[in-house]
C-alpha cells in the first residue's frame, strides 16, 4: 500500500478529519472529499455528459449516470445474479438477502438497511420537510423526491427503456419497468413464495398474511395497507378527481387510471404475450390472459373447491351458493346475479314497448 493511502486509511481508526469546509465547518479525511463537498456551496458542476448535456459535481457521478445511456450494469449479486449500475446499489441489494438492518429509530424501534433511510424516516416523526419546490411551494422530506417532483413541471423524462423507448422521470421507475421485459421478480415472500418486481410490493403483500392495516381514514375509520391507498380513498369523501385527460377532458381519481385511459386515445398496448403475441393496455389484463396458456386457476371457492382463473368469476360463482341477486329490473322486479344478465333481460321490455 502506498504511504499516502496508508495515511488516509489510518484516519478510519483515528477518526481524524483534517480538512474543514470554511462555509459550513464540515470536516473530511481527504482533501478530494472536501473539494467535492465545496461544490455544494458554489454550485459548480464541471463534469458534463456528452450524450444529454447533464452536469455533475463529481466524475464518479458522471460515470454512474453514463450507464443510464449505455445500460451497463457491472456490479453483480453473487447470490441471485441481479446486476446493478452502481456498487452502492449492489451493497444495498445484498442486505435483502442477509436481512441486515443496522440502523434503528429511537422513536419507534423500526430498523433500516441505510443510515439515510433512517434519517428520512425520522422526519415522519418530526414532520420536517426541508426540500421545497420553487414552482409550486410543495415541500418534501427527501431531496430526491423534490427533484423527481420538479420534473412534473419541466416534463423531463431522462430515463429511457432501450427495449421499447418508454421514458421515465425516475431511474428506479425505469428499473422496475425493465422487469416487465425480463420477467425478473427478485423479491420473494417467505410465507407463500410469491415473487414481486418491487420490494414495496412485497412489503404490501406481506400485510395480507399479517392483516396489518396501519393507515386509517379519519372520516369513516376504514384501514388500508398503504398510505397511498388511504389518500386515494379519501377522494371518495372529497370528490376530488385531480387527473385530467388532455384529449377528452375526463377526470380521474388516480394518475394510473388516467394513464390507462389515455391508451384508448393513443392505441398503445405496451404489454405483450410471449406465447401468442397478443397485446394489452394493462399488465393485469396480460397476466389474466396468460392463464389461458398456462391453465392456472388461482381463485378457489371455499364452499365447493371449484377453481377459477379470474377473481370476478369466483365472485360470480359464489352467488350460486348464497343465492344473491343484487341486480333488479325496474319494470318487472325480476332479479339477476349479474348486471349483464339484467341488461340482456331489459331488452325484452324494450321490444315490448316498441311493439305496442
Amino acid at each position: 500500500m502506498h504511504v499516502y493511502q496508508l495515511t488516509i486509511h489510518q484516519r478510519i481508526h483515528t477518526a481524524e478529519r483534517p480538512y474543514c469546509c470554511s462555509d459550513c465547518g464540515k470536516s473530511f479525511s481527504q482533501s478530494g472529499s472536501l473539494k467535492s463537498h465545496q461544490r455544494t456551496h458554489t454550485g459548480e458542476h464541471p463534469y458534463h455528459c456528452s450524450q444529454c448535456g447533464k452536469n455533475f459535481s463529481q466524475s464518479g457521478h458522471l460515470k454512474a449516470h453514463q450507464r443510464t445511456h449505455t445500460g451497463e450494469q457491472p456490479y453483480h449479486c453473487s447470490l441471485c445474479g441481479t446486476s446493478f449500475s452502481r456498487a452502492g446499489h449492489l451493497k444495498l441489494h445484498q442486505k435483502t438477502h442477509t436481512g441486515e438492518r443496522p440502523y434503528q429509530c429511537s422513536d419507534c424501534g423500526k430498523s433500516f438497511n441505510q443510515s439515510s433511510n433512517l434519517k428520512t424516516h425520522q422526519r415522519t416523526h418530526t414532520g420536517e420537510r426541508p426540500y421545497q419546490c420553487s414552482d409550486c411551494g410543495k415541500s418534501f422530506n427527501q431531496s430526491s423526491n423534490l427533484k423527481t417532483h420538479q420534473r412534473t413541471h419541466t416534463g423531463e423524462r431522462p430515463y429511457q427503456c432501450s427495449q421499447c423507448g418508454k421514458r421515465y422521470r425516475h431511474g428506479t421507475m425505469l428499473t422496475v419497468h425493465q422487469r416487465t421485459h425480463t420477467g425478473e421478480r427478485p423479491y420473494h415472500c417467505s410465507d407463500c413464495g410469491k415473487s414481486f418486481k418491487q420490494s414495496s410490493s412485497l412489503k404490501t403483500h406481506q400485510r395480507t398474511h399479517t392483516a396489518e392495516r396501519p393507515y386509517h381514514c379519519s372520516q369513516c375509520g376504514k384501514g388500508f395497507h398503504l398510505s397511498r391507498n388511504l389518500a386515494r380513498h379519501q377522494r371518495i369523501h372529497t370528490g376530488e378527481c385531480p387527473f385530467h385527460c388532455s384529449h377528452c377532458g375526463k377526470d380521474f381519481l388516480l394518475s394510473r387510471a388516467l394513464e390507462i385511459h389515455q391508451r384508448t386515445h393513443t392505441g398503445e398496448r405496451p404489454y405483450h404475450c410471449s406465447d401468442c403475441g397478443k397485446s394489452f393496455k394493462q399488465s393485469s389484463t396480460l397476466k389474466r390472459h396468460q392463464r389461458t396458456h398456462t391453465g392456472e386457476q388461482p381463485y378457489h371457492c371455499s364452499l365447493c373447491g371449484m377453481s377459477f382463473s379470474r377473481a370476478d368469476h369466483l365472485k360470480l360463482h359464489q352467488k350460486t351458493h348464497t343465492g344473491e341477486r343484487p341486480y333488479q329490473c325496474s319494470d318487472c322486479g325480476k332479479s339477476f346475479n349479474q348486471s349483464s344478465n339484467l341488461k340482456r333481460h331489459q331488452r325484452i321490455h324494450t321490444v315490448e314497448r316498441l311493439c305496442q
